[in-house]
């Protein structure tokens, strides 16, 4: 009988693996298995997730156990078949009749090689075979390992049969060998079967199926049943996981036992379902309460029925026992569980007062920020008194009442003791009160009176119960009277003061609230108070210092206009409410009947800037005195401002003058012409007398005091009744609107209205122009014009001939006459004789007389020469040089102009003064 060889040296692949391809049963080296899986398995966060997880992987292991059991099982089942199948057949062969004889025979092999064939057949088994007692193979269903000596057979040659799993060569089996004995017992050979490890496989993989669908089964049905678990779980815990769980366990267990607030939780059965601690402690709830109606919990009727009504309340207060508390109801719908009522209880009777602390201290807060926001709005004074009576009513006080001094008022440094003060400001929750009214004078006559102490201390004065307030009562008994009657109980007075001087006092008087003013209302009282006093103190330096800039500015500007027939003027001039500027304007009589028209502008606010304004007006009157033309004029300006900027500019700290501009403009009202010249300023707007308005071109140069190029004149030709408007930027611009809206919209004013005169002119164009608050000074000058009738007007050429003056004398005195003007016939042809001789004698052609009839008579006489005659002392001895002194004595002004073709002397005569009398001639009169 032959054994077969071993799985292990067999060499063959394992069952499923082809030969030559790799073992997947482990990962190979320098490979990680993934992890993805895992981790998704861990993350997992749900309590019903992880059961179901935890149920699955229980019941994988559970029935891989299994199958493993039951198929180590069923092998060995299978193995101990083959083993007892083998026993059978090889006791069936050794014990057959012939079997031991065939031993015997001389050929055993041939004997036994069919019958062990035959009985391989009949038996099942994969072999069979007959050995010699040292296992030499005598017969073998494999011819071929006839005489191969079998391995492991000793125990059999023994004498003793056995069974075994083999493991060697030919193949591994599950063999049995036994001795076949003779009739005396002795071991004459040995029998061997088996079956082989792939036949015993092959019945095991027939059972494996069945293990697997088995298991597949059973681990579907613990899935299945895991599932429904954690979905049931899933629905009772709310999707929430272990982490969550916890913490919702330890608020749970926080709410009940740690949290000072308490928390009920009632069914919409009016059950207590959940009480805390905390509720317990502030209900003085039974130990059984839980499960017992709310009515019967021994609650304030209020408290219960609020409990049980299902209504959402916050901060609903209600006595428990000795206790207020704080009571919020809320549904627990749609938040979860059945439908219900969360209620959550705060005592507050300890934090009641604190709490009516806390919000008295905030209200001071906030109207201290009112305070502070409100007052010294602008820097008036009494409007900021005014202020500060406001903002304390209603939150502080009833009624406030502001007194300051006269000389605060003014904007005078108060000075000396003050019994008296005039009252600024009144502001109450009425008007029908009996405090006195603004401006009268408050005397602090009694030294008991609250405001009396409150000044001599300079701290603010408490009278808490006016009733009692001897001193108070003093002062005025009737009017005390009438105040306690109309309700005024409580006063807290403190005195206004900035800098350590007092400048007012300001009362805060009660009547409607019941509340006395305390001793902790004297520190708001005073804080209010000084706020209030700085911005006072403020108000009144702006108002000394806009008073003085003002008055300089006023007294520099013209007080009246001067007479002059030429044009019919209206003007307007308002200073900048922040502050005094340098606007100007003029209006000048000029020789000829001309006037010259004005306006300027110095940037700048201040006394600076009206200083400057001063000066420089005070310079064109001196320039116009040499009756210039207007580029002349404006050239001897600029040279003016020049040199005063690098005199007050070279001393380090004087500010110079920077951006003044100036408009000059002479019109003729015997032409109707009329020459201007511009530095930096805004040409003037004419209005025709249809109506329409025109802007002259006028050349356009920079400002005063730059040194550019020579100015230039322009020279327009104005009808009668026609309007010339001069302004000052600050008529047209202004922060929320720019130059050329402002121009548009004064062309548009001006347009349109034939009939309106100068006055109204400048009402309609303040009417639509003029700011809300007035940053820069504004300047308006509206001139119409006029022309000299003709027939006052009477002019000669003259020849240069001495006998030519006779003539021309004669011709003046018939005029006199005809203008009736005879009074000063005699006077004034010893005038025109005197300079019609100079003339002659020293001057050249053409030579020129002219006379004018308008509010007084004018005499004029030109001629080309340049050459400028003068007052000079003349000797007792001189034959002449007297004539010019003649000329002074008997007219009211003279002079002389220059021209571009040479120079006029003119004369100024009142026709009411009558003939005058030459004085002694003391000086001669003329020097050429």
């Amino acid at each position: 009988m032959s054994g077969r060889p071993g799985r292990r040296a067999s060499g063959r692949p394992a069952p499923g693996r082809a030969p030559g391809a790799p073992d997947r049963s482990r990962p190979s080296e320098g490979r990680r298995p993934p992890r993805e899986g895992v981790r998704s398995l861990l993350g997992v966060r749900t309590v019903a997730g992880q059961v179901l997880l935890l149920q699955v992987v229980v019941a994988v292991l559970l029935i891989s156990a299994a199958v493993i059991g039951l198929a180590f099982q069923a092998r060995y089942d299978s193995e101990k078949d083959a083993q007892n199948r083998s026993l059978a057949a090889a006791e069936s062969f050794a014990e057959a009749p012939g079997t031991a004889a065939a031993l015997k025979a001389p050929d055993p092999t041939a004997a036994l090689q069919s019958s062990v064939r035959n009985a391989r057949d009949g038996s099942g088994v994969d072999f069979i075979s007959v050995m010699a007692p040292d296992g030499t193979r005598l017969a073998d269903n494999d011819p071929s390992l006839l005489g191969v000596r079998a391995e492991g057979v000793e125990r059999a040659a023994a004498g003793t049969g056995f069974t075994e799993i083999f493991e060697g060569a030919p193949n591994d089996a599950a063999r049995a060998v036994v001795p076949i004995l003779d009739a005396d017992g002795t071991v004459v050979g040995l029998a061997g079967a088996g079956v082989t490890i792939e036949n015993i496989g092959g019945a095991f993989n027939r059972h494996l199926p069945v293990l697997l669908a088995s298991a597949g089964a059973a681990l579907a049905l613990a899935v299945g049943s895991s599932a429904l678990v954690s979905r049931r779980l899933r629905r009772q815990t709310h999707g929430l996981g272990p982490t969550e769980m916890t913490r919702m366990y330890e608020h749970h267990d926080a709410v009940l036992h740690a949290a000072r607030e308490g928390v009920l939780i009632i069914g919409d059965d009016g059950r207590l379902t959940l009480a805390n601690d905390e509720a317990r402690r502030l209900l003085e709830l039974p130990p059984d309460a839980e499960g017992r109606h709310v009515t019967g919990l021994g609650l304030d009727e209020g408290t219960a029925e609020l409990l049980t009504s299902g209504r959402a309340v916050t901060d609903e207060v209600h006595l428990a026992g000795d206790r207020l508390l704080a009571v919020n109801t809320r549904p627990t719908a749609p938040y979860g569980g059945a439908s219900g009522t969360v209620v959550t209880l705060r005592d507050t009777t300890e934090l009641r007062a604190v709490s009516g602390m806390a919000e008295v201290a905030r209200e001071r807060l906030k109207l201290l920020y009112e305070a502070g926001v409100r007052i010294g709005t602008t820097l008036d004074v009494v409007r900021t008194a005014e202020e500060l009576s406001e903002v304390t009513v209603p939150g502080f006080a009833d009624f406030v009442t502001v007194e300051l001094l006269d000389p605060v008022l003014r904007g005078e440094e108060p000075s000396g003791t003050h019994t008296g003060m005039r009252r600024t400001a009144v502001s109450g929750i009425r008007d029908d009160h009996p405090l006195q009214p603004v401006g009268d004078v408050i005397r602090f006559a009694v030294a008991t009176t609250p405001m009396a102490a409150a000044l001599a201390s300079g701290h603010a004065v408490l009278e808490p119960d006016l009733s009692v307030a001897t001193g108070w009562r003093a002062q005025d008994p009737e009017g005390a009277d009438e105040a306690l009657a109309y309700g005024i109980h409580s006063l807290v007075t403190v005195p206004l003061q900035a800098r350590g001087v007092v400048l007012g006092m300001a009362n805060f008087w009660r009547s409607e609230r019941a509340e006395r003013f305390e001793e902790e209302d004297l520190a708001f009282a005073e804080e209010v108070a000084a706020r209030a006093a700085v911005a006072i103190d403020n108000a009144r330096r702006f108002t000394r210092e806009h008073a003085m800039a003002v008055t300089l500015q006023r007294s520099l500007l013209p007080r009246v206009l001067p007479e002059q027939g030429a044009l019919d003027i209206a003007y307007r001039y308002l200073p900048a409410q922040a502050g005094v500027g340098g606007d100007w304007f003029d209006v000048i009589p000029l020789p000829g009947a001309r006037v010259a028209l004005v306006v300027g502008d110095v940037v700048g606010h201040g006394l600076h800037a009206a200083a400057t304004m001063g000066r420089l007006r005070t310079a064109v009157h001196n320039f116009s005195a040499l009756d210039l033309p207007p580029d002349e004029l404006l050239g001897h300006l600029d040279e003016l401002v020049s040199r005063i900027d690098q005199e007050e500019g070279g001393d380090g700290d004087g500010e110079g003058i920077t951006g003044a501009t100036c408009l000059y403009a002479v019109y003729d009202p015997v032409s109707g012409r009329c020459s201007m010249a511009t530095a930096g300023h805004f040409a003037p707007v004419v209005v025709l007398p249809d109506g329409t308005v025109d802007c002259p071109e006028v050349p356009v140069f920079p400002p005063l005091g730059l040194g550019s190029l020579p100015f230039e004149t322009a020279e327009v030709r104005l009808p009668e009744g026609a309007q010339l408007v001069l302004y000052t930027d600050g008529l047209i611009e202004h922060r929320g609107r720019d130059v050329d809206t402002g121009l548009r919209v004064l062309r548009e004013t001006l347009s349109g209205h034939p009939d309106r005169g100068p006055e109204e002119v400048c009402q309609a164009v303040f009417a639509a122009l003029l700011p809300p608050h007035r940053r820069d000074d504004i300047a308006l000058l509206v001139a119409r014009t006029s022309l000299l009738d003709r027939a006052r007007v009477a002019d000669w050429d003259v020849s240069p001939d001495p006998s030519a003056v006779a003539g021309v004398r004669a011709a003046c005195g018939r005029q006199l006459e005809q203008w009736g003007l005879e009074d000063i016939g005699f006077t004034t042809e010893l005038i025109l004789s005197e300079l019609i001789t100079n003339a002659i004698r020293y001057g050249s052609e053409p030579i020129h007389v002219r006379m004018l009839y308008e509010r007084c008579l004018i005499c004029e006489v030109s001629d080309g020469s340049s050459t400028s005659p003068h007052l000079r002392r003349a000797a007792t001895t001189d034959e002449g040089g007297r004539g010019l002194f003649l000329v002074s004595q008997l007219t009211d002004r003279w002079g002389t102009r220059y021209t571009p073709t040479g120079k006029v002397m003119w004369t100024e005569q009142s026709p009411t003064a009558g003939p005058r009398q030459p004085m002694e001639l003391l000086l001669d009169d003329i020097s050429w």
